[in-house]
């Protein structure tokens, strides 16, 4: 079974890499004048290099904005800068002056081309007038810690950012400009990938406020007066193509469950709770009554509360905590992974267990309950060889969690 899962992750990671969808968009899209293209987030490189060969001679100059160890090496035509995430750094500022600087320089027939990706939220900053940097690390990583999903979270840095939202088009000056955007968000909110870089921003201050009481955060004086006196910006003018998304992940993880003999049945492609109520949730599908060998592919994006001081991810913590769920039992096995190869602060892209980890660990010492408490899932699952290690996978299209049963 550890071998279909291992065939499993490595197809339907090839499934949903961007180079397909970025050619379709680009064949369907007018360019027909000087090409500049800024690439921005963890699939930035892999989109810039597909989007280069396709435009050849008419791809003037590009910007590659990405995370540190996503880029492949130097791209023709291309400058690249990694930078921080998920909390941004100088880096991320550095990327985001030397865009405006890029785009200040395009001339008014010149077409402005973005590819962005996951990840773009962090990677590219700019805080607004009167903040610094650290102003907004600080409350980026209480939004990471308090369990806030990704939508409340881009929600507030949209609004301590001067080019997120939509603020980017006052650079434009009215060129023509697309944007190709693979989607890493499990709603319909599609101007939230990357902290919509080029949509309209349409949230309040109402909502800041609703995010801010609902986590009982407490953001210094001069940080809460941007949030309290912020408002729409809806003065946008890129058009935007959205391609792939996580019901195509869960898609290719289905086709390939089945080419094994597993009989595949996907039950959420928006799962959004904590991740440790998701991990038992999709174990005690177990002992459901689908006709065995059988597969359940659950996709989304979880949160992590942070209680602890260990080390680990989201998909980390699904595994972990479904350890307890299939503990003793037998034939069933459950992998999570970031389709980006990179899950919270770690190298791991997720975790694989099966009835016997459980067992494996407590004969180690470790009580699962208390490693879930201080975060530490990480460090767990490495002791038993239960990581899932993939690097940079080049894509980014939210999380898949699959049991596998027979």
């Amino acid at each position: 079974m550890l071998e279909d899962a291992r065939k499993i992750i490595e197809k339907t990671i090839a499934d949903v890499m961007p180079e397909r969808a970025v050619r379709n968009s680009l064949n369907e899209l007018q360019l027909d004048g000087n090409i500049y293209i800024v690439a921005v987030g963890k699939a930035a490189w892999v989109m810039a290099q597909t989007a280069s060969g396709f435009l050849g001679e008419k791809l003037k100059k590009g910007l590659i904005v990405t995370k540190y160890g996503h880029s492949r090496g130097p791209l023709e035509k291309f400058q690249t800068i990694e930078a921080g995430h998920p909390t941004p750094d100088e880096n991320s500022v550095l990327g985001a002056r030397t865009m405006i600087e890029f785009l200040k320089g395009r001339k008014k027939e010149d077409i402005v081309l973005f590819l962005l990706s996951g990840g773009g939220s962090s990677l590219l900053e700019l805080p607004m007038d009167g903040l610094e940097l650290e102003d907004i690390q600080q409350v980026t990583k209480q939004l990471l810690f308090c369990g806030a999903d990704i939508t409340e979270i881009n929600i507030i840095r949209k609004k301590l950012s001067a080019v997120k939202g939509g603020k980017l088009s006052g650079i434009l000056k009215g060129q023509r400009a697309y944007a190709i955007i693979l989607s890493d968000i499990i709603s319909e909110r599609n101007d939230m990938i990357a902290s919509g870089l080029t949509y309209p921003d349409t949230s309040t201050a109402e909502d800041v406020k609703r995010i801010l009481e609902k986590y009982k955060l407490t953001p210094d004086a001069k940080v809460r007066k941007i949030l309290e006196y912020s408002h729409p910006f809806v003065d946008v003018c890129v058009e935007n193509h959205v391609v792939g998304s996580v019901t195509e992940l869960c898609r290719a993880a289905a086709e390939h469950a089945l080419e094994l003999g597993y009989a595949p049945h996907i039950v959420t492609t928006s799962m959004d709770c904590e991740a440790k109520d998701a991990g038992r949730w999709v174990a005690s599908m177990a002992e459901h009554t689908y006709p065995r060998p059988f597969a359940v592919i659950a996709g989304g994006e979880t949160v992590v509360k942070v209680t602890g001081g260990g080390l680990g991810g989201r998909n980390q913590e699904i595994a972990l905590s479904a350890a307890l769920e299939l503990k003793g039992k037998k034939n069933v096995l459950l992998f999570s992974l970031g389709s980006d190869g990179t899950d919270g602060p770690t190298d791991a892209a997720g975790g694989v267990v099966d009835g016997q980890t459980a067992v494996q660990l407590e004969k180690l010492g470790i009580d699962i309950q208390e490693v879930l408490m201080d975060n530490d899932s990480y460090h767990a699952l490495k002791k038993v060889g239960s990581l899932i290690v993939t690097g940079a996978t080049g894509t980014n299209v939210n999380d898949v969690t699959v049991l596998l049963c027979r």
